[in-house]
């Protein structure tokens, strides 16, 4: 027997228009349509009492949360609490992600992630494995101890991860990895993001004709946009083959430099949200360690030792509301950079990142002061605030 539900009371965004006084109906997890709230229905009433109910948050970079890290605990426990995590602050579906480390470890991810999907964790999306095939230059906090080229085993282990996991990003820097081993991973449905690199705009451009389709972290740990040579962030901007990862916490990138980039950005590919969230998310830790470093929480920062920032200390609706507070964009678009881009970025708009008919009906429910009230993952509450 199908259950059918009538979500009523709030404002409903589509991912494409803002509908009051209307009731969105969903069936098996699956969305159903809308319909006028005060319509005869079979189907079971939610009343949500105000706010506004929006498609949940998609977070393509997610270190750690709940007090795990990835890295450190690359087992199916580790994934159902991050997943479990980003559930609290909108994120219906990401990609737990593994920062370079030994091959062992990252055979164990995949074995994790393989799990993760045969159990059908809430939100679980498949993995993003960010290394180790990056530039010694543009390492950021990844040891450099670990960062190594490819060669033709790793890819080829890469392409079989992917044919156990649902989706798979894999960040590799240009300069390191050709455009004949990205277009193999390309060819085997692994999303190519480029990232922690000094590349050229001609390397960049030639990866993307390749098959990359993505960019890690805009402006972060990447070749900067210059007068004679681009670089990677303006090749990501140039590109309409392009998506890009930012993140909007104030920190990793300035406000004004937010603003060029969303101007400057060439479509169809769009800017999207990302968190780089750590361990630290969602719990009252002040500090972990990566890779036998100490990593600490100070100013809204995580900084290694030395300064650098080793991901990041955001959540998607914190993100959300800076976008809308700081960056002054109206509400509907910060909506889509955090659900409907990242979603388009995989490929997987026809069913993910909106509400339309048809979507799986993953969402959040919001207060008009942008807090989470509720998350539904595939029709399933989740979360709900208390």
């Amino acid at each position: 027997m199908t259950e059918r539900f009538a979500f009523t009371g709030a404002r409903i965004f589509t991912g494409e228009e803002w509908l009051e006084r209307a009731a969105l109906v969903v069936g098996d997890g699956v969305v159903e349509g809308t319909m006028a709230a005060d319509s005869p229905s079979d189907a079971v009433r939610v009343p949500l009492g105000g706010g506004m109910l929006v498609p949940g948050f998609i977070d393509l970079q997610v270190n750690g949360g709940g007090g795990v890290l990835f890295n450190d605990a690359p087992t199916l426990d580790a994934i159902r609490t991050i997943c479990a995590t980003g559930h609290r602050f909108g994120t219906t579906a990401l990609l737990p992600t593994l920062i370079t480390d030994t091959p062992e470890v990252t055979a164990r991810a995949i074995e994790a992630g393989a799990e993760a999907a045969r159990a059908g964790v809430p939100g679980f999306l498949g993995l993003h494995l960010e290394g180790p095939h990056l530039s010694l230059a543009r390492k950021g906090a990844h040891d450099p101890a670990l960062i190594r080229p490819m060669q033709d085993a790793d890819l080829a282990r890469l392409v079989a991860a992917r044919a156990v996991l649902p989706n798979l990003v894999v960040t590799v820097a240009p300069e390191t990895v050709p455009p004949e081993r990205i277009a193999a991973l390309a060819k085997a449905q692994v999303v190519v993001s480029i990232g922690h690199s000094e590349a050229s705009y001609a390397q960049v451009t030639a990866a993307a004709a390749a098959g990359a389709s993505m960019v890690t972290h805009l402006f972060n740990a990447q070749s900067q946009l210059g007068s004679r040579e681009p670089g990677v962030v303006g090749a990501a901007l140039d590109s309409g083959m392009l998506w890009a990862g930012l993140i909007a916490d104030g920190i990793h990138v300035h406000d004004a430099a937010i603003g060029v980039a969303l101007r400057a950005k060439r479509g169809p590919g769009r800017i999207f949200l990302v968190t780089d969230a750590m361990a630290l998310t969602g719990s009252e830790a002040q500090s972990f360690t990566l890779n036998g470093r100490e990593i600490r929480r100070a100013g809204g920062a995580l900084r290694l030792a030395d300064g650098t920032l080793a991901g990041a200390d955001l959540t998607m609706i914190d993100a959300v509301a800076r976008m809308r507070r700081a960056i002054g964009l109206p509400l509907e678009e910060a909506l889509r950079m955090a659900a409907l881009y990242p979603a388009q970025a995989l490929g997987l708009a026809a069913r993910h990142g909106h509400l339309r008919r048809g979507a799986v009906a993953s969402m959040v429910h919001l207060g008009d002061d942008l807090r989470v009230r509720a998350t539904w993952v595939a029709g399933r509450e989740v979360y709900r605030a208390a």
